[in-house]
């Protein structure tokens, strides 16, 4: 388990926003990535009967539909203990292979950091 106090202030920020959007939206998880430029994105989970993407997967897709060109760092809340190789892929598509996965718990500790590689 990562001390998430820590954290760069910016890695904890993501945390705390993908902590928030779960809780708000009572979504299994929540997701946000920092883009190239500084700016976030957040997003929970998605399940429609025709439509399924994890919380990651469409924070991704948002920064993508954004505009954004490369991502600096990504987080997930979830009971999971870690990142399915699914979530790593999106974010090694826009990241690359060293992009930082920070996966924690729904209370905000950050369980394991992985890259998207």
């Amino acid at each position: 388990m990562t001390d998430s106090s820590a954290l760069d202030p910016e890695d904890r920020k993501i945390v705390t926003l993908a902590r928030s959007v779960r809780a708000r939206n009572g979504a299994p998880e929540g997701a946000a990535v920092r883009d190239e430029t500084g700016r976030t994105y957040v997003a929970g989970t998605v399940a429609l009967p025709s439509l399924r993407l994890s919380a990651l997967q469409t924070a991704v897709a948002m920064a993508v539909a954004s505009g954004a060109k490369s991502l600096e760092a990504a987080a997930v809340v979830s009971e999971a203990e870690g990142a399915s190789e699914e979530d790593r892929a999106a974010v090694r598509d826009l990241g690359g292979a060293g992009t930082p996965v920070l996966v924690a718990g729904p209370d905000g500790a950050v369980r394991v950091v992985v890259t998207a590689g």
